[in-house]
């Protein structure tokens, strides 16, 4: 085992416990079975996944095991981590089909000939009610309420139903079942990830070395990334909407997704950071840094191509080929401006129409709009943009 070696794996990580075991693993010299589970319960992945996802390539790319494990079996029982109220479980068809989902926007990531796609109904589907009650009996209530989340509602007087505790006590048992000598999972999973380590060793195993990642800041640099929150990028985005999200993020946020997202070395990433402390410019970066994510999700030529596409529209100021064709209602005199950029979807509301129509972030066909009450005749047909990177061909019916 090289330094280099445990430096790579150790690369943005939030903990590892026990970081001595995982050296010793290592040192072994076979490949060890590196683990992490999945739950398919949204599988319109984003970056913010795949922080654990390339830390799977690493090992991967070092010749060790990678078991990609879909939890077909806990997601018919609902992950309550992080959740204050019972969760809703999942049919049995739409864990498979999620699974299927899961599977294609993984791959783009990792070699598929090299990963071992495993499902824990393999092994659960067989347990016995026996079986599970044995399994119940190696943890404890007590242990059980340790858990931040449980703990909160179990004090608030929430209720916590009895299958919720089989959740983690089901995923530690996949690592049993799997023999794992790794499992990876984000901070939020701590808890499950060192229930696998416990029950290993009451089943006489080396008990599995935790790594846990951290939770990836979306673009606005404050709130994790979520579809939710609507500051992500998705794993699906075209290359244009990859290319102008990275673009967007702050230049300080730059350097976070440089480390947990690219596989560049850590040594060059030091060397472009203290180039931009000492006057070069970091949009340069973050060209690169959107150039070889949008590679990886697509090609090097779509890459390239929403560079292009890029500088055309913010440095030389065109408007792009490619665009949501709309149809916006308006009544005998047309449509008000505010009215038909809230339908259009390029505004959230016509107070927000307004405001960035005063801001002079609102152009049709390349003109800056400065009327917040001008009406657009029913009939006409304009390229509509707002800020920087919404643009959409609309017209008034």
């Amino acid at each position: 085992m090289s330094k280099n070696q445990l430096e790579l794996l150790s690369r943005g990580t939030h903990e590892i416990l026990l970081s001595t075991d995982l050296e010793k693993k290592l040192q072994e010299g076979r490949p060890l079975r590196v683990k992490a589970g999945f739950d398919p319960t949204a599988p319109d992945l984003h970056l913010g996944h795949t922080v654990l996802i390339n830390k799977l390539k690493q090992f991967q790319d070092l010749g060790h095991q990678v078991l990609f494990l879909i939890g077909d079996f806990t997601g018919m029982i609902g992950d309550p981590t992080g959740k204050n109220v019972t969760r809703k479980p999942l049919t049995r068809e739409e864990v498979l089909e999620n699974a299927k989902t899961y599977q294609e926007q993984v791959f783009k990531i990792l070699d598929p000939e090299k990963t071992q796609v495993l499902f824990n109904s393999e092994w659960m589907g067989k347990m016995s009610a026996a079986d599970l009650v044995q399994l119940a009996a190696k943890h404890t209530v007590a242990r059980m309420l340790e858990r931040d989340d449980f703990s909160k509602r179990f004090k608030g007087g929430q209720p916590i139903a009895i299958h919720e505790f089989l959740y983690p006590l089901i995923q530690g048992y996949d690592s049993v079942a799997m023999q794992a000598d790794v499992e990876l999972g984000g901070t939020d999973q701590k808890f499950n990830l060192l229930v696998g380590r416990q029950l290993q060793e009451v089943y006489g195993q080396k008990p599995q070395v935790v790594m846990t990642m951290p939770i990836l800041e979306g673009l606005d640099g404050v709130q994790k990334m979520s579809k939710s929150l609507n500051n992500y990028i998705g794993v699906s985005d075209t290359p244009d909407e990859m290319f102008g999200k990275i673009m967007s993020i702050s230049d300080e946020l730059m350097w976070r997704y440089f480390e947990l997202l690219s596989f560049r070395p850590m040594s060059e990433i030091l060397t472009w950071k203290q180039a931009t402390q000492a006057g070069a410019n970091p949009r340069d970066y973050k060209v690169s840094l959107a150039q070889e994510i949008i590679a990886r999700f697509h090609d090097e030529q779509a890459a390239n191509k929403a560079l292009e596409s890029f500088e055309a529209r913010f440095v030389r100021g065109a408007i792009p080929d490619e665009m949501d064709e709309l149809t916006v209602t308006g009544d005998s005199a047309g449509c008000a401006i505010a009215n038909l950029l809230k339908q259009a979807g390029l505004t959230a509301s016509t107070s927000e129409a307004i405001r960035m129509i005063n801001q002079g972030a609102v152009k049709i066909d390349g003109e800056k709009v400065s009327d917040a009450k001008l009406v657009l005749a029913v009939g006409t047909q304009h390229v509509y943009q707002v800020g920087k990177r919404k643009f959409a061909r609309v017209t008034v019916v």
